[in-house]
């Protein structure tokens, strides 16, 4: 039986790890080609799960509890602590961007219809309301992530209910080798939770030998909701999937039938504004020395400010285009700087870890292989080059 607190932990990282990415994950798989997807959503997933190993372990093997920046200005120095602060900055703010954007159009799908209202006047209740919560912080989440957590999972089989009449088997076909890179970005953004590895720590302060436990379970769960939520969606819609999938869905299964489906997306993204937010926080304290209330405003004035700014300006595609560029740059630089901090933490550990990854230079250059590739070809077609 699994105890209490690994349960807690678990929760900590699925609540951090599935947010607005797994809304625009059936939108790349339907455009790459279903097996595409679905094969780039095992791999990534097993990367991140591996790379999220390498922090725990390289967490473990120093004495004082750090987020990423701080470790890697520990094993990397000042260069490596510069490239982490940029990459965590945009990957976070990029994050509560995300989900201060969509949480108003799904509460509004959702509500508009019963009682009216602008977007922006959901994403301004939900801001408040979540806001609120990072602000107090981690007793909150503590509360919440073990109910929110399996509130999803609960929802998520009622939208398969739902959903599994409709699937068309034609709409799940589909390999191209050329389009592997397609999913990329969003994917990985979907997948990144090393983060909360810190979070972890601290609600393991006392069992540090089920870290490792922790973190596979914490890693394997979203492949298996990914994959499954992709396969429910772009079996129904096919190459019809939109880039925000339970709005695409409406028009196929209709409004009672999605409520569901938009619960399930505004769960999700919610839990996983706590997350970041908290742990955004706790970077600007751990690391910087800010008092709690400072750390609190940083983190939340970028999206207030960025968020509103894009909803009033109603950019076109704005969602997808922040998931695709944040996943990809925020998580390729992650990658490749946590396999070098992996390798260099075995050379100068502070303390004896509770577990140990083995050192693979081969693992290790694959790694960083696929992250410089995602990173390159999410950049070039940002430019429009391809």
């Amino acid at each position: 039986m699994i105890k209490k607190e690994v349960l807690q932990a678990v929760c900590i990282m699925i609540g951090f790890i599935i947010g607005a990415g797994i809304l625009a994950i059936p939108f790349v798989v339907a455009q790459a080609g279903f097996w595409t997807g679905m094969f780039m959503i095992i791999i990534i997933g097993l990367i991140m799960m591996t790379v999220n190993l390498y922090v725990g372990e390289v967490n473990l093997r120093t004495r004082l509890n750090h987020q990423l920046t701080g470790l890697t200005n520990i094993y990397l120095g000042k260069v490596g602590w510069g490239f982490m602060l940029f990459s965590m900055v945009l990957g976070m703010y990029g994050a509560l961007t995300a989900y201060t954007i969509e949480q108003g159009t799904f509460l509004k799908a959702l509500l508009a219809p019963i009682i009216g209202g602008h977007q922006i006047i959901y994403s301004i209740i939900f801001f408040i309301i979540f806001g609120f919560i990072v602000y107090i912080g981690i007793n909150w989440i503590k509360k919440s992530e073990i109910f929110m957590v399996f509130f999803i999972v609960i929802i998520l089989g009622v939208v398969a209910v739902f959903a599994a009449p409709h699937i068309e088997p034609g709409n799940l076909t589909g390999f191209r080798f050329s389009n592997l890179l397609i999913p990329f970005g969003v994917v990985l953004f979907a997948f990144l939770g090393t983060a909360s590895i810190p979070e972890v720590r601290a609600e393991l302060s006392h069992n540090r030998k089920s870290m490792k436990k922790t973190i596979i379970i914490g890693s394997v769960i979203p492949i298996i909701i990914y994959a499954v939520f992709a396969l429910l969606v772009v079996g129904v819609t096919g190459i019809a999937t939109t880039e925000s999938a339970m709005l695409g869905l409406k028009q196929f299964l209709g409004y009672k039938a999605v409520v569901f489906g938009l619960l399930f997306g505004i769960l999700t993204m919610a839990t996983s504004f706590i997350a970041v937010g908290l742990a955004l926080k706790e970077m600007y304290m751990f690391d910087f020395g800010l008092k709690s209330k400072k750390a609190a405003a940083l983190t939340l004035a970028v999206p207030l400010v960025a968020g509103f700014t894009i909803i009033l300006l109603n950019i076109n595609n704005a969602f997808y285009s922040v998931l695709n560029i944040a996943g990809a740059l925020a998580g390729g630089i992650d990658i490749i700087l946590i396999v070098l901090m992996h390798w260099a933490s075995k050379e100068k550990s502070e303390r004896e870890p509770e577990y140990s990854v083995p050192k693979s230079r081969i693992l290790g250059i694959i790694i960083i292989f696929v992250a410089v590739a995602g990173m390159a070809y999410v950049i070039l077609q940002t430019l429009g080059i391809i």
